[in-house]
């Protein structure tokens, strides 16, 4: 069994839901679909949320009957018989109303959850329905039966697999399977999310659960790029990765992946490729645990940085002054990206901010703490990258911009700078001429 996940653009639009459906219909054998919302909708459904919580209910009624025109154009475009047409449209109004009920509860993060998901709900079943209308026969499943995942680091697919393996036991058998993206129950049970853009993660949480024999990503991009292509011109697809460098690239802010995509893979050799819906005949790039070269491969950013620095002459080097420092952010459950240290210093950068207050109040019991907002991790990703002498051309950055931390050697496959958010831009395109356009040995594909 393959499987494939379709994202927003890729399902925003009935020219794109065709795109889709003539995609699946060229491959044999038995296919899983991952869909995510339609573009835009997810969005609209954040401000539902957003207006839900803080009590502006006049917003929320307009931004329904949005969604209900924009969904009912997409039924009346791909599903043109009247009776059929009838009993989806008023599958949408009951989801609808369900989404209205939800808005003027007492918000909490499963109400949040259970409003968010509305779209992924809403665009399997017209899919499912388009697919019935094409004469393609095609199961639709609810993911809330079987992702159930308590732990977003670590998830176990063992358990996916066994619920899912249960329903299938009782569903009619077709080639074509269908379940929507994002949603999952959490440890309590609660319809909770994989967050936002997580219906990549939904796509390899069920590969692996259900050892499939590849997983296809689809988006509206030709593969992963050897840099960011809204900033640099003239970059490339990369053709291989392998999965350790595909997951540094996630994590670090390649905009194709969620940043825990790639984990539930690793170690079980299942390849993911990465493909443009509407190119689909471009190569696009494949992850898997073969590598074609060692070396630069690729640079990626991640924003919405912050950096603290802890400060204390009398401390740092006392032992269990790190143990101590460590235990503040595991107690906020907040993750470091990168620290580096200095006899009388240590630095380190998070991007989750919730618990910051609390955070600062019990760090400033160790030393003096200073804080830095707007910065942007810049990732140059490889495998062996540290072993490759060429690297040192990273450090001439040093002269054209200020570099306010850098991580070497914590893995072989990853260097990282942290700069202001401001110098990105100017950063990514002088490491992309100083690494790739004045090295041509490393444009290969």
């Amino acid at each position: 069994m393959k499987v494939l996940k379709f994202g927003g653009t890729s399902v925003g639009s009935s020219e794109s839901i065709r795109n889709v459906k003539e995609i699946i219909r060229s491959q044999d054998g038995t296919k899983m679909l991952v869909l995510s919302a339609m573009s835009g909708v997810t969005n609209s459904l954040v401000e539902i949320s957003e207006a839900c919580k803080n009590d502006h209910n006049s917003l929320i009624s307009p931004n329904i009957e949005a969604l209900r025109i924009k969904h009912f154009n997409l039924i009346n475009e791909l599903i043109p018989q009247d009776s059929l047409n009838t009993r989806v449209k008023q599958h949408i109004n009951d989801l609808l109303a369900e989404l209205q009920h939800h808005a003027t509860q007492s918000w909490n993060e499963e109400i949040n959850a259970k409003i968010l998901t509305t779209g992924e709900t809403m665009l399997t079943f017209i899919f499912s329905r388009y697919l019935d209308f094409m004469g393609i026969k095609n199961t639709l499943l609810n993911s809330r039966d079987f992702m159930h995942i308590e732990n977003l680091e670590n998830p176990d697919t063992g358990h996916v697999a066994e619920l899912l393996n249960e329903i299938l036991k009782n569903t009619e058998q077709t080639d074509i399977l269908i379940a929507q993206g994002f949603v999952r129950l959490n440890s309590k049970m609660e319809v909770s999310t994989l967050k936002r853009g997580g219906s990549d993660y939904t796509a390899t949480i069920l590969g692996a659960a259900i050892r499939a024999e590849e997983i296809q990503i689809w988006t509206d991009i030709s593969g992963l790029h050897n840099n960011d292509p809204r900033y640099v011109e003239n970059t490339h697809a990369i053709s291989q990765l392998s999965f350790e460098e595909a997951a540094e690239l996630a994590y670090f802010g390649a905009k194709i992946l969620h940043p825990q995509t790639i984990s539930p893979v690793i170690g079980k050799n299942i390849p993911v490729y990465l493909k443009n819906t509407f190119t689909p005949e471009a190569q696009g790039t494949c992850i898997s645990s073969l590598t074609d070269r060692k070396g630069l491969k690729a640079i990626s950013a991640k924003d919405g940085i912050t950096a603290i620095k802890i400060k204390s002459n009398r401390m740092l080097m006392a032992h269990g002054f790190l143990k101590k420092i460590f235990e503040v952010f595991d107690k906020y459950e907040t993750a470091i990206d990168m620290i580096t240290t200095s006899e009388i210093a240590i630095s380190l950068t998070i991007d989750d901010v919730r618990n910051l207050d609390n955070i600062l109040a019990e760090l400033s019991n160790y030393g003096e703490v200073n804080v830095d907002f707007e910065h942007s991790i810049i990732c140059v990703v490889g495998e062996g990258l540290i072993e490759d002498k060429s690297s040192s051309r990273i450090f001439e950055i040093l002269k054209d911009v200020p570099v306010r931390m850098i991580s070497y050697g914590g893995s072989n496959n990853n260097i990282s700078l942290l700069v202001e958010t401001s110098h990105k831009i100017e950063v990514l395109q002088k490491l992309n001429d100083k690494l790739f356009t004045n090295r041509p040995e490393y444009n290969l594909q």
